[in-house]
């Protein structure tokens, strides 16, 4: 083994090193995957964002009229079907809890097509109607490029695992123009643990990612149409914050209740039938949703930034927070590759922009303005699915660019994630993991105890 490759493992600044390259690399695919998203949505519509101002023909099937929406989810589920199911079959689904066993209970070691396959199929999902996010391939993928390298130089397991948070910090960095989101999404999440060593690590990898991308999407805010003059007029208006945190969280149950019922049940009908055929048969169920509501078309960006900008009723807000939340379970539950994140931002913001509305209606502008109740609703939806407060924090006010948010965002995911602990176990990334009987939280609780006793700092029963 070559001398530089030695001095990557063994000394105490090699990780460092490596969690730049890390950075570096998540940036670059977080690149490619984005481009694919726009090219495979263009293959297929002539336009790089569809049916979020409603049915509209594809420019390049304007006869099919709106069959499109139906036909368009099951070729897509024909070409990638095939393709994950052959080469790696872990791509399937929303990635981040394929992650999270891989940091928990193997070492951090991810297959290195997976990144291949995974932004191949999620790319293809999306574009070709899929209503899922583009983050959780974005993870999965920049995490298995880490991989890949760690174990390329063989890296100790406890500086893989470190190297996989990293990977996932960069592509989050990356995709949101959110550095901060990016290492509380490493750590937090990915990792489930904060040290100095590997903290310090992922935010050089998610710093990397962020600085490689700006010059090339710029340095706006993810949600630069938020507007700014958002904010809580009086200390009273906390109590409706709380108020909303507490909806928030019981539709973030919701949404992980709904999201492997679906599941649950197209695995019983589909049992017995060749796994590699499901998404193409399942996609012609997606297709008929997008046929009734067009809005629900990809990842749905454009969609809230029309509800932040006030043109949706609230009839018709209420409207896409459940028709989303069907839709991501439907998508994934036939066998379709994407992310979970995305989409629960979608129900929090719409969730919280109809509880806005209403609150205006009977408070009037003494309870602010309904764009901040917006920002409230995504993180409590979030926090509440995945108990990833600190996440959910950074992310609304990096993705708003809108700092005044702070206080009620960190009420907003502490109420959240309380009720949510009160309500379930698993968060709605572990509880596939449990599904199949890998409780990583269990196991990180028995690794911990486990080093406190070896320390000799057990405290005793009592």
């Amino acid at each position: 083994m070559s001398r530089p490759a030695g001095w990557l493992r063994e000394n105490r600044y090699g990780l460092f090193v490596v969690a730049l390259v890390v950075g570096a690399g998540s940036a670059v695919g977080a690149l490619v995957f984005r481009f694919l998203v726009l090219g495979f949505t263009w293959l297929a519509t002539g336009y790089q964002e569809f049916g979020q101002d409603g049915r509209i023909d594809s420019a390049h099937a304007p006869w099919l009229g709106p069959l499109f929406y139906v036909l368009a989810p099951a070729v897509g589920g024909l070409i990638y079907g095939p393709v994950v199911y052959r080469w790696a079959r872990e791509a399937r689904g929303h990635g981040v809890p394929e992650v999270m066993l891989a940091v928990a209970e193997r070492g951090g070691r991810i297959r290195p097509q997976v990144a291949v396959v995974k932004a191949f199929a999620s790319a293809l999902t999306i574009g070709s109607g899929g209503s899922v996010g583009r983050e959780g391939p974005i993870v999965q993928i920049g995490s298995a490029l880490a991989s890949s390298l760690g174990q390329a130089i063989r890296m100790p397991t406890s500086r893989l695992r470190i190297l996989v948070a990293c990977g996932a910090a960069g592509g989050i960095s990356a995709t949101f123009n959110a550095p901060i989101t990016g290492v509380f999404f490493g750590a937090e999440i990915i990792l489930r643990e904060i040290s100095a060593g590997s903290l310090f690590a992922i935010m050089l990898s998610s710093m990397v990612a962020d600085a490689i991308v700006r010059p090339l999407i710029g340095d706006a805010p993810f949600l630069a149409q938020f507007p700014h003059s958002a904010s809580l007029e009086h200390s009273a208006d906390y109590l409706l914050v709380a108020a909303l945190a507490v909806i928030a969280a019981f539709v973030g149950q919701l949404f992980k209740w709904v999201l492997y019922a679906v599941e649950d049940l197209c695995d019983r009908l589909w049992a017995g039938r060749p796994e590699w055929a499901r998404p193409a048969v399942g996609g012609l169920l997606v297709g008929l949703l997008l046929l009734a509501l067009p809005q629900l078309y990809g990842v749905g960006y454009p969609v809230m930034f029309r509800a932040l900008d006030g043109h949706y009723t609230l009839w018709f807000l209420v409207l896409l927070a459940a028709a989303k939340i069907f839709a991501t379970s439907l998508t994934l539950g036939v066998g379709g590759s994407g992310g979970v994140f995305a989409p629960s931002l979608f129900v929090g913001l719409m969730t919280g922009t109809a509880y806005g509305v209403v609150v205006d209606q009977l408070f009037g502008d003494a309870a602010g303005s309904p764009a901040l109740y917006a920002a409230i609703g995504m993180a409590g939806v979030f926090a509440s699915g995945t108990r990833a407060p600190l996440t959910a924090l950074a992310s609304v006010v990096e993705m708003t660019g809108d700092f005044t948010l702070a206080l009620p965002v960190m009420l907003t995911g502490a109420i959240s994630t309380l009720v949510s602990r009160s309500i379930s176990y698993g968060t709605v990334y572990t509880q596939k993991l449990l599904r199949r009987g890998q409780d990583i939280e269990r196991l990180q609780d028995y690794e911990y105890r486990r080093m406190m006793h070896a320390r000799g700092d057990e405290p005793s029963a009592a």
